[in-house]
């Protein structure tokens, strides 16, 4: 089985990597029947020369792999037929904008894996960068305060180092008694929680953020039934509200009046009730002065997110009353930051622990008979066609 390492060739550039050189070398020694090579790049975090030095092939041409791994959309013309791709494909929603990369796929006879289907026995996913995220993200939603208020002025994540090197610079600064709710415990929210508890910020429970005032900063981390509530007042379990979205609406105008920074980092289900509204953000009462919203679903739960902004922008202001992005200096604006490609901002660690997941669930996979299905649930296409579990992207590929 011979691997390969793809350049990542999409702008803006993407410095991760599937395969830290280091974690290359385990795969080898673990699996000696595997063979890996590294396609030459000059943007990848880790540089050619740290591959070589480790033994590991570096090239220009991974025609003879395979097996093809690499973390972006791969554009039409770098695809090469008749092989095996992981990477994220975004089209499991039928994005509009990667109709032609799932076209070309089949076209090519690839088979294709998207990270985000590599799931277990209970379609829970296994790969992600969801907890760097998070990392970044809650850091991003401080630097975006500071800034907001000229208070501090943190340097940007990229041009820092690693998680610690974050937790440093925020552990510099004086906050104010701040009160921040967390929405999420999946790998983004526990990224988010990894950063406050780092900081040393305080947990409380929900009962006490809403009611108690504090002369510090604190945090409460917050599930689905704390921020909604069913329409006709019983109060059940987290399973009827995944199963039963339609019948409630959100409660989260209780933290509105209390918290000073929001960070999400929930997954919101379809039919799932709207979390953060237009009209709990323009009441009188609301003291929200930040979203970090790390989950970024544009037109979706938080009503301030109206576009994804970039690491090179990372901030906007909305004008709750108008419904309406401003400059984040706007006196009367709430300040947003709606990054969707958080990790690429942290690519060494991200790379580290992208590998990791992947050396502990897909690899083994491919020596062991694929004993526990990680590969036949993940798999999109064969032979130039949709696998029956994605036989739903149909009219999707047909352009209907």
């Amino acid at each position: 089985m011979k691997f390969g390492i793809v350049k990542e060739r999409k702008n803006p550039p993407d410095r991760r990597v599937v395969f830290t050189p280091e974690e290359l070398v385990r795969l080898q020694a673990e699996h000696p029947d595997a063979v890996v090579k590294v396609e030459a790049s000059d943007i990848r975090v880790f540089t050619d020369e740290e591959y070589t030095n480790l033994g590991i092939e570096v090239a220009t041409d991974l025609s003879d792999c395979d097996v093809l791994f690499g973390v972006k959309e791969i554009p039409v013309e770098a695809l090469i037929p008749n092989k095996k791709y992981f990477f994220f494909s975004h089209t499991i929603k039928k994005q509009p904008y990667n109709r032609k990369l799932l076209q070309a796929v089949l076209e090519k006879n690839i088979e294709l894996y998207d990270h985000e289907t590599i799931v277990d026995a209970n379609n829970r996913r296994l790969i992600g960068f969801g907890r760097y995220a998070g990392i970044v993200g809650a850091y991003n939603g401080f630097r975006g305060f500071g800034i907001k208020y000229d208070l501090f002025n943190l340097p940007k994540a990229e041009t820092l180092k690693n998680q610690e090197d974050l937790i440093v610079r925020l552990k510099r600064q004086t906050l104010p008694n701040l009160k921040i709710v967390v929405t999420g415990f999946g790998k983004v929210g526990m990224g988010i929680k990894e950063m406050l508890d780092g900081m040393k910020i305080k947990e409380v429970s929900v009962a006490d953020f809403l009611n108690k005032k504090y002369s510090s900063p604190v945090y409460t981390q917050i599930d689905v039934l704390d921020y909604n509530k069913r329409l006709d007042g019983k109060v059940l379990d987290n399973k009827d509200f995944y199963q039963n979205p339609q019948e409630y609406t959100s409660d989260f105008e209780r933290f509105t009046k209390v918290a000073d920074i929001y960070m999400a980092g929930h997954f919101h289900g379809n039919g799932a009730p709207d979390i953060l509204t237009n009209e709990m953000l323009k009441a009188s009462d609301c003291k929200i002065k930040v979203v970090a919203d790390i989950s970024c679903d544009v037109d979706g739960p938080v009503a301030c997110t109206l576009k994804a902004s970039t690491i090179a922008d990372p901030f906007f202001g909305y004008l709750a009353s108008e419904n309406k992005e401003v400059p984040y200096t706007h006196p009367g604006s709430i300040l947003v930051m709606s990054v969707d490609n958080l990790p690429c901002e942290l690519p060494k660690d991200a790379s580290e622990g992208f590998g990791e997941m992947f050396m502990q669930h897909v690899i083994p996979a491919f020596f062991n008979g694929d004993k526990d299905g990680i590969l036949q649930r993940a798999k999109m296409t064969e032979n130039g066609k949709l696998t029956e579990r994605f036989a739903y992207l149909q009219d999707y590929v047909d352009g209907k």
